[in-house]
């Protein structure tokens, strides 16, 4: 039994989705937001739960890639299509690209050994926080919402999903200060931002991500160049 208990885990993130689905087509968009927080915190029990009790397995990763492809994939493209207005008409149906690009980027996930410590293009749930945050800030602001803006954030999402790029991931090998600098600055820059902007601070949050991420990148360059 103890085996099966991440790939409980994984099939609650997939049922958080499911149910995320029914509440985007019910026009209950925040019962969606909070859908793919639950499904997030499922994301991240599955693969702890798994290295815990060190029953880690080949289904339990195709699993998980299936299941977030419906969490972090299907439903952020759903909630953008109803984020587009009545009158976009077949614009608004560019929002599946997202869910296009995830199945990549989960694709080349599970073939790619060398992402153990790193991510190559935006991880799908980081993409997913990103674009369900978006009703917070509308909410907020809400004449800068536009179907002009929406498309823009459509191919924004979707090709930094496959984007060449390495990201930071929050796996710490060890706990000391110099090789994981920009994660630390990552985890108090995100909390900063939460205290200062409440829920509008999510998309900033992920932009912040990608931008120490590259940072980090350039660091190491540099290390390997003045070797």
């Amino acid at each position: 039994m103890i085996k099966h208990i991440p790939n409980l885990i994984t099939c609650s993130n997939l049922m958080s989705g499911c149910l995320g689905i029914v509440f985007a087509f019910q026009g209950k968009l925040e019962w969606s937001i909070y859908s793919i927080w639950v499904a997030m915190v499922f994301d991240f029990l599955d693969g702890f739960t798994a290295r815990m009790l060190k029953v880690s397995s080949d289904i339990g990763k195709q699993l998980d890639s299936l299941a977030d492809m419906v969490t972090f994939g299907l439903l952020p493209a759903i909630f953008l299509f109803h984020l587009f207005s009545d009158d976009a008409g077949y614009l608004s149906y560019l929002s599946f690209l997202v869910a296009v690009f995830s199945a990549l980027r989960l694709a080349k996930f599970n073939v790619d050994d060398s992402q153990s410590d790193s991510f190559v293009g935006m991880p799908t749930p980081a993409n997913a926080l990103f674009i369900s945050s978006l009703v917070f800030v509308f909410q907020s602001y809400p004449g800068i919402k536009s179907n002009e803006l929406l498309m823009v954030i459509t191919i924004v999402c979707s090709l930094w999903l496959v984007m060449p790029v390495r990201l930071l991931a929050l796996k710490f090998s060890g706990f000391s200060f110099k090789p994981n600098v920009f994660r630390y600055l990552l985890i108090l820059l995100s909390l900063c931002l939460i205290v200062v902007f409440g829920l509008l601070s999510f998309p900033l949050i992920i932009l912040s991500y990608l931008v120490l991420s590259i940072i980090n990148n350039l660091s190491l360059t540099n290390n390997i160049v003045g070797i």
